[in-house]
C-alpha cells in the first residue's frame, strides 16, 4: 500500500521555502506555474501543489521528468504558457537529518 505524504512529513524531512515561493507567485500575480522536483521530493509533488494552491490563485503544472538542476529547463514550456517555473532541490538532495540541516531551496525562474 503506498502511503499518503502530508505537508507535515515534508517538513520534518526537507526544508523547502514554500513561503518564499507563495511570495514570488502572489506578488507577480503568476496565474500557472510549472513546478520541477528531483526524484527524490517527487513522492511530495502533490502536498507541495496542493499547499501552494492553498496559498494563491495560481494552476501548477508537476514536470515529471528528469530534474539535474537549473540548466535543466524542459523546453516547450512556453507553449503551455508557463508564468513561473520552480525547481525545487539540488541544494542538497537528501533530507535534512542527514545534512544538518541544510536548506533545500526553490529555485524561481520567470519565463
Amino acid at each position: 500500500m503506498i502511503r499518503e505524504r502530508t505537508i507535515e512529513d515534508l517538513n520534518e524531512e526537507y526544508m523547502l521555502d514554500l513561503d518564499s515561493a507563495v511570495k514570488t507567485i502572489n506578488e507577480g500575480e503568476y496565474k500557472r506555474v510549472l513546478i520541477q522536483f528531483p526524484d527524490g521530493l517527487k513522492q511530495y509533488a502533490t502536498v507541495v501543489i496542493d499547499y501552494l494552491e492553498e496559498k494563491t490563485g495560481a494552476e501548477f503544472l508537476i514536470y515529471l521528468g528528469s530534474c539535474f538542476g537549473a540548466c535543466d529547463y524542459p523546453i516547450g514550456m512556453d507553449k503551455l504558457g508557463i508564468d513561473l517555473t520552480i525547481q525545487f532541490g539540488h541544494n542538497s538532495l537528501m533530507p535534512s537529518y542527514l545534512n544538518n540541516g541544510k536548506e533545500v531551496s526553490a529555485g524561481l525562474k520567470k519565463n
